[in-house]
């Protein structure tokens, strides 16, 4: 019998529906259930996407000896992390404080108050390497609890208690100056191999779009060329490895060396904040050199998210599995998908193609990957292939590798990842004049707001087939919703993108800030967890306090409004504190420094729709690098509020009646210019 979870809208929470574990979802009654019976809370936290979750389930929680202890002693509780990011951090916080790391499948043990007591990731059936079984695991933490009650509790209040105590604060920080942004690039240089082209040690990397963001801005703000090669470096390194899927575009999670000097081999996810940030990325860096790798990974993303991640109702699915059915063995197992061995390559493309094939993206007789398959990369000895018969060639294995089965996909919206998403989607198109991908942003902004918002302008986290979720939206949702509509609205000379904007950062001002201008992850009047939960440093995706920040710059910068400054101003103290220090860790707050830095500069575009001289002027400001920079597009806007529809606009006038650009900072206009190379002069990137 499906246990409570199969009224759940979660796919991850739907795929444990059929446990012989008596699930309860995040709520009251299960902590009310855990008082009445006098046991502990086994919280289990993980996502639809997470390759150790769906082991742990499938060799524990559909275990029928396991299930029935852990029905019989304890309320069990299922949490998929990207519904409830703010359970998620408090107790990845704990888990993290008492074991040094952490990571999904999180598991949990607490009181019926939710103060943990007992932390762990995954466990397996038996004990293996040192860790001990999930079994015995329970069984230990059951013999403590009706053992040593008293003692169990003490220790679950000290947790709760040093947890409760930590915060962070902008007061006396200052905002973020020339030194302390030379720092942070000082930092990221001692920690850049410029052989490899990765960042960090250890042979795990995680692609970093952020700090690629920040090296890109803090390059064309000062010239710094070092910023730059790093920027391209890592982009370069990103693109030819096993990281980027060589024929269907997109990029997973993370690439792992699995021995000395052996191959960087994905693990598979895909994840939507990935792809929507390196698209933008990619996008960047085409926009400052012209690249045509750039211009390629950057339009194949976005490909790639609109083939295989937009959903029916126009928005953007959350992720795709690592794992999926092995055609051979019928058995989900890890990169089933994207392996090819060279016989399969000739198979599909014939004997010569099949061997260029194979030489063009490092796939060998030995394998680089598991049973002598090889996961597709570009060695940079390969042979050069001309450009017709390459595009052929990926285009016959996509196909091929579609009829292959393909990986789960989680159909869950969420509004923080699809806000992402519609920047990136809304500035590829311009820049590469593909209307087409414009068109897709715009359909999921008004997924957004027609599924997500609520009459408040209140954001919903989650959505699934069109019905809105039960969780409220945190910080980063408004973050980086606010700045998916900025960005929407620059490209489409469309202001209701901006007020829709203008009321996110109006409710992060009200709803998330502190007194000091610190920030929270959730609203004031949200449920109360054991602490608020705060982070200003990034994930895998910005942090929520930094998201937030750079919507409320750019939003001051379009409006003029000194209140949204200064809150962006005092939430940034905390780069100015930790970029130094840390700078892989907050790079999204960096590169949201360098625009305050810079101005950010505003730059109005004014002209009669029709004249293709204005969509020139407006694609070569959109073109430009300028950190940060924002742009409106449109009529000029008179004195009573007639014609155009942004603030930047007002009382502007075109030269010699000809479309005209104006660009302005810190208070101080530069000439206006109906010319694009004039144009693009002062706001440096290439002229289109």
């Amino acid at each position: 019998m499906p246990n409570r979870l199969a009224h759940a809208t979660s796919p991850y929470l739907l795929q444990h529906a059929d446990n012989p574990v008596d699930w309860w979802q995040w709520e009251p009654a299960a902590f009310d259930e855990a008082r009445r019976r006098g046991v502990p809370v086994f919280l289990s936290v993980g996502y639809s996407s997470c390759h150790w979750c769906h082991v742990l389930a499938h060799e524990s929680f559909e275990d029928e000896l396991t299930a029935e202890y852990m029905n019989e002693h304890f309320v069990n509780i299922k949490v998929d992390r990207e519904e409830r990011p703010d359970v998620d951090a408090v107790y990845m916080e704990a888990v993290q404080a008492a074991t040094g790391q952490g990571g999904w499948p999180m598991s949990v043990f607490m009181t019926a108050e939710a103060e943990p007591f007992y932390f762990g990731t995954y466990f397996p059936p038996e004990p293996r390497h040192g860790m001990p079984s999930f079994m015995q695991v329970l069984e230990g933490v059951h013999a403590a609890w009706t053992g040593r009650r008293e003692e169990v509790g003490e220790v679950a209040q000290k947790i709760t208690r040093d947890l409760a105590g930590r915060a962070f604060s902008t007061e006396g920080t200052g905002r973020p100056t020339e030194e302390s942004q030379a720092n942070a690039l000082l930092a990221l240089t001692r920690d850049y191999d410029p052989a490899s082209g990765w960042f960090g040690g250890g042979d795990t990397k995680f692609p970093p779009s952020m700090i690629v963001e920040f090296l890109l801005r803090h390059h064309a703000r000062t010239g710094a060329e070092g910023a730059r090669e790093m920027a391209e470096g890592a982009c370069g390194a990103m693109a030819h490895a096993s990281l980027f899927d060589q024929i269907g575009g997109g990029f997973h999670r993370y690439v792992l060396r699995q021995h000395a000097g052996g191959a960087l081999v994905p693990h598979f996810e895909k994840m939507l904040y990935d792809n929507a940030l390196l698209c933008r990325v990619y996008a960047h860096l085409w926009r400052a050199t012209g690249s045509g790798l750039a211009r390629r990974v950057a339009l194949e993303t976005a490909d790639f998210m609109v083939r295989e991640l937009r959903t029916d109702q126009g928005g953007f699915a959350s992720a795709l599995d690592a794992d999926s059915e092995d055609p051979l063995t019928g058995e989900h197992v890890e990169g089933a998908y994207y392996a090819w061995t060279p016989a399969q390559l000739r198979e599909v493309l014939g004997e010569d193609d099949g061997d260029l094939a194979a030489g063009y993206f490092g796939v060998t007789e030995e394998g680089t990957f598991e049973h002598g398959a090889s996961v597709l990369q570009l060695p940079q000895d390969g042979p050069a292939v001309e450009a017709g018969r390459l595009a052929g060639i990926k285009e016959r294995l996509l196909a091929a590798r579609g009829r292959r089965p393909a990986p789960g996909r989680d159909d869950k919206i969420v509004a923080a990842w699809n806000g992402l998403a519609i920047a990136a989607l809304a500035e590829c198109g311009a820049y590469f004049e593909r209307p087409d991908l414009v068109e897709r942003a715009t359909e999921a902004a008004d997924l957004l707001v027609r599924v997500h918002m609520d009459g408040r302008a209140r954001l919903s986290r989650t959505s699934k087939d069109g019905q809105v979720g039960t969780n409220d939206g945190v910080l980063e949702d408004y973050g980086d919703v606010a700045d998916g509509f900025l960005a929407l609205a620059s490209v489409t000379g469309e202001g209701v993108w901006l007020e829709f904007a203008g009321f996110l950062v109006d409710l992060v001002m009200d709803r998330f800030t502190a007194e000091d201008g610190s920030l929270y992850d959730t609203a004031h009047d949200a449920e109360k967890l054991i602490r608020r939960p705060q982070d200003p440093t990034d994930t895998a995706a910005p942090s929520g306090w930094t998201a937030a920040a750079g919507a409320l710059l750019s939003y001051a910068a379009h409006t003029g409004s000194e209140a949204h400054r200064t809150a962006a101003e005092r939430a940034l103290g905390v780069v100015h504190a930790l970029g130094p220090r840390v700078p892989r860790f907050i790079g999204h707050g960096l590169s949201v420094a360098e625009a305050l830095l810079d101005g950010p500069r505003e730059v109005a575009v004014v002209g009669h729709p029709e004249d293709p001289a204005l969509a020139l002027l407006h694609r070569t400001a959109l073109l430009g690098t300028a950190p940060g920079a924002v742009v409106a597009v449109g009529l000029p806007r008179t004195a009573d509020g007639a014609g155009g529809e942004f603030p930047l606009l007002a009382e502007r006038t075109l030269v010699h009646d000809l479309p005209t650009a104006y660009v302005c900072r810190h208070f101080v206009c530069a000439r206006p210019t109906t010319e694009p190379v004039e144009l693009a002069e002062q706001l440096g990137g290439i002229r289109p």
